[in-house]
This record gives structure tokens, sequence and C-alpha cells, in this order.
């Protein structure tokens, strides 16, 4: 049995897994925090790159890797590891968490003229977290920095390159690099003169960037290291999505993406397309509340997040009319950055824990169903949705979601996702074969909508009659 191994570097911690290479079965698993570096105690969206070779080091014990032929990485997207001509690191790593290039973002937006504009030069808008803004930063805040710097990793180019023993080859892949801002996912090719206009010089060097299921190299011990990607990408390869399945992340924000075999141009900005681990591609959006919501419920009504699924359990589809739009945060799907959440429907037989509880669930799932929709507008295929996160398997949410979304809901066991996605590029490279090996999602559970209950085409229209009542400017936009 060939083993291989896929390692997961997020903004906290390293992730490890050891998988059986034919049917993808973890046969070991470990993690570790990353250390505490000066450059993460003075602000915690930098970090000295070396604290995730701890990290990894510390998660690797006890035997892990023993026996292992192939490894994939799979790290945070985004982030900034910026070396100088002769490979040396100008400065700690600015993390894709790191809020102070939103100016920048929005400079380098107004330079090239405008969102369509970027949207037809890489698919995407820049916002804070792309690399690029981050260069932009750089340029105008620490200008001796910038000169200095000849070429950028990224967070999983940066810990391949290490694996490898520094090499004079630098690599990347296609899913991590259209997340930098500078190489475009709709003609595969770098634009220096988009680095050029963020950081004032073009880079010395750029990663190369990887087939799927090429091999990045070997290590000094031999062990064969694959293309490594971004970490929504490993995680769409470790769930085995294919064109047509789109993954809801329900975190501190909503994370939706979806499988499609071609990119994505949008004009408005409202989604944007990055490249997969895989051939195909990622066309994302994002909302600022998803799991908030339920936990803000929750705490208003003085229960925990499984007393809150248990009361809207209670209620009946609908709410008995009572409607929470719930945009807490203001919203980045729909664009409502100044909005407030609104609640609506209020009369007395309405006006109970559970009717609330429900109305919390049905506003979150229904701005996520917007959020989807968005996808459809631009062609998306949406036939399955993957429900990720904590609040994804609560039974309230379990039991509404595929109403509301209107096709089936998937949900995967607890797991280190990415990680295994990693993993299995590295079974991929290291078989040699045109396509990924075909792995089992073992005790994954899958919820169907009932087609002689109509109720989530209900809900969505009375949440919509609602949503575009308080909200009219939304029907305005393109």
């Amino acid at each position: 049995m060939a083993i291989v191994a896929g390692i997961d570097s997020s903004t906290l911690r390293t992730r490890i897994v050891a998988c059986d290479a034919d049917t993808g079965a973890v046969l070991r698993s470990g993690k570790a925090p990353h250390p505490a570096s000066e450059a993460s105690q003075a602000r915690a969206t930098e970090a000295d790159p070396q604290s995730w070779l701890h990290s990894l080091g510390e998660a690797a014990t006890g035997g892990l890797l023993e026996g292992v032929r192939a490894i994939g990485v799979s790290a945070q997207q985004h982030s900034l590891i910026g070396l100088d001509a002769g490979g040396v690191l100008v400065r700690p790593a600015l993390l894709w968490t790191d809020p102070r290039s939103s100016g920048a973002a929005a400079a380098l937006v107004d330079a090239l003229g405008g969102p369509s504009a970027w949207t037809e030069a890489i698919g995407a808008v820049p916002a804070a977290t792309y690399t690029i803004a981050k260069l932009r930063w750089l340029a105008e805040f620490e200008p001796a920095h910038a000169r200095r710097i000849a070429e950028v990793l990224l967070p999983h180019d940066w810990l391949v390159w290490q694996l490898l023993g520094h090499p004079q080859r630098r690599t990347t892949d296609r899913g991590d690099a259209s997340g930098t801002g500078y190489w475009s996912p709709i003609t595969g090719e770098y634009r220096q003169d988009l680095v050029k206009l963020a950081l004032g010089h073009e880079l010395l060097r750029l990663p190369e960037v990887l087939g799927p299921g090429e091999a990045a190299g070997h290590t000094p011990e031999g062990l064969l290291i694959s293309a490594g990607t971004g970490d929504n990408m490993a995680a769409a390869l470790g769930l085995g999505l294919l064109p047509g399945d789109a993954v809801v992340s329900l975190g501190a924000f909503g994370t939706i993406f979806a499988v499609h075999e071609q990119p994505v141009v949008d004009p408005s900005g409202t989604v944007s397309s990055f490249a997969d681990a895989t051939g195909h591609h990622l066309p994302m959006v994002g909302t600022l509340n998803a799991a908030q919501v339920l936990r803000s419920t929750a705490n208003l009504l003085g229960r925990d997040l499984e007393g809150l699924s248990e009361l809207a359990l209670r209620s009946s589809p609908g709410a008995y009319g009572m409607v929470l739009l719930p945009y807490l945060e203001g919203e980045r799907t729909p664009r409502l950055p100044h909005a407030a959440g609104t609640l609506t429907g209020l009369r007395a037989e309405s006006m109970t824990p559970e009717h609330l509880a429900r109305a919390a669930v049905e506003g979150m799932l229904c701005n996520i169903a917007d959020a989807l929709d968005a996808l459809r507008a631009k062609g998306v295929t949406v036939r399955r949705v993957f429900l990720l996160g904590a609040v994804g398997r609560l039974a309230a949410v379990r039991e509404i979601a595929p109403l509301i979304f209107g096709v089936p809901v998937v949900i995967p066991p607890p797991g280190d996702h990415a990680a295994r996605g990693a993993a299995r590029q590295a079974a991929w490279a290291l078989a040699g074969t045109p396509e990924p090996p075909q792995w089992d999602l073992p005790e994954a559970q899958t919820f169907e909508p009932d087609p002689d209950q109509p109720f989530g085409s209900a809900v969505r229209q009375q949440y919509g009659v609602v949503r575009d009542q308080a909200h009219p400017e939304i029907a305005d936009r393109p």
C-alpha cells in the first residue's frame, strides 16, 4: 500500500494527514499550532515563515510521515512572502487577514479603470486580502522594503521550496496563483504590468505555474512533492467536487464557490473567478453574515446553538410570517455595506422564541441562496451543495437548507478536508495519471429536497419581497 501525506498550513496551525494513496482512507493525522514569532506577537496579521516549519515538524512527530512516498501542500491563500534578488526574506510575511491594504486595494481598482477593468484582466476585483494589494501597501508605506522585493512567494509556494531544499526553480499552481491579483485564470498568464502598477517595478522572477497533477520535484531524501495549492482549492479536491457541485462554508463569513468548466467574468465584481487544482475553475462569492447570525440570535434567546436549532424545528416553514434580513454586519452579496439587520412580520401570535429561531435560520440560508443565485446568473450550474462548518451540522440547518437551496445538500463528516485534498494531489502526482484517484467521502450524509413540499420556494419568495422592499436599490443594479 502506497502512503501519501497532505499538509495544510492555515493562519493558526498546521494539520497533516497520511492516507492510503488508492482509497484516500486516513491512516494517521496530527496537528500543531504555529509558535508565536516576534512578528506575530507584534501584529497578528504578520508571521515569520519559519514558524510554519516549526509547527509542521511538531505535527509530524510520532512517525506520522513514516512510509510516505509523496507529499502535497495546502496553505492560506493571498498572503505575501517577499524575497530579495538573493532569495532572502525582506520582511515578515503579510497574511491574507491583514486589513491595512484595504485602501491600497481601492486605489488599485481606480488606477486600472474600475471593477470591470479588473474582472476583464484577472477575473476578480482585488480586495485587501489579495497579494497585489499588499504589494501596493508596501510601495506606499514601506518603500525601502518594496524596492528590495525581487520575487514573491505564497505560503504554499514557500513551504514547497523549503521541502525541496531551496532549489533555483520556484513553483506554484494555477489555483493559488489565481488569488495573487497578477495571474489571470482567464488567460493562464502573469500580468507584470499589474505588478508594476502596484509595486512600482516588475518582479525579477515569478514562480513557474505547474499544471494539475504535475510534481514540483523531489526532496533530498527522495520524497515526491506535488504542485500544492491554496486551501479552498485543496478542500474542493479533498471533497471530490465535480462540475455542478458547490460548497457553502458557514464560518464567521459565508464562502460560496462552485466547480465550473470556464472562467467567469463578472463586471460588477460580485463573482470572483479563481482556478482550481484540477484544470477547472472556482467562481466564488462571499457573504459577511453566516454563523454569527445564528450565534447572535441564540444569545438573544438565552440558548446555545443546539438549543436554537431545537426551537427552530418547533416552528413551521415561513416562521409564521416572521422574516429576518440577516445583514448584521452590512453585506457583501448583495452589496449593502452599510445595511443593518431587519426583522419584519411581528404579530402577537408570531412573537415566540420558536418563530424567531426559525426566522434566523431561514434568513441566513436565504441570504446564502441569494449568493448561489449570483453564481447561477453567470452561467454556473449548481446541482448539489456541500455544507461545511459546525453550524451546517445543526439539525435545523440540515433540514431547512435543502428546502431553501432546492438541491441536494451533502454534509461531509468533520475532517481536515484541505489536508486530505493535498494528500489526494500527492497521490495524483505519484500515479502520473490524467485524472486524480477516485477517493470516496466516507460517512457523508445527503439530504434531498422534498418535491412534494414546495415550502422552500414560498419561504424564499416571502424573504425576497421583504428584501426588495427594504432595499429597493438592489433591483436597480446590474
